[in-house]
């Protein structure tokens, strides 16, 4: 990824203790740190063409904020999981066992059509601290 420009579409997930999230996606999951705004408990990190910007829930959020819809209630991001393509699933799954992070679904060949042919994905999911699903994908040639 250049520079620090995001990609067109790139969540933002609030977390409840920025540093542990971060610690999480870099040491263990192998993100790096594009930048980051501590005195907004804001940072903004990529692995590969993936980026991701996580943020501080504000302990003191009011009522009306226009960035929370409902109460943030664990687990958070439910009803979405997130998609992250990796050239090669071994590594983060050796990183994964390392750091004893339990697996939401163990590595798994699948095929996915996609309109008149098919992508065969080897791909694993987790859950980040705060509960979101992430689902690493490595594409592999058929």
């Amino acid at each position: 990824m250049s520079g620090t420009r995001l990609p067109p579409l790139t969540p933002e997930l609030q977390v409840s203790d920025l540093l542990a999230s971060l610690a999480f996606y870099q040491q263990v999951l192998g993100f790096s740190l594009l930048y980051q705004r501590p005195e907004d408990g804001f940072v903004a990190i990529a692995l590969g063409e993936a980026a991701l910007m996580l943020e501080q829930i504000e302990q003191n959020q009011q009522p009306d904020d226009p960035w929370t819809v409902l109460p943030l209630d664990r687990p958070l991001g439910r009803g979405i999981n997130l998609q992250i393509d990796v050239a090669d699933l071994q590594p983060l799954y050796q990183a994964l066992l390392a750091h004893d992070v339990p697996l939401r679904l163990p590595p798994e060949t699948v095929d996915y059509r996609t309109g008149d042919s098919a992508v065969r994905v080897r791909q694993l999911m987790v859950q980040d601290p705060d509960g979101y699903l992430l689902r690493f994908s490595q594409i592999l040639e058929r």
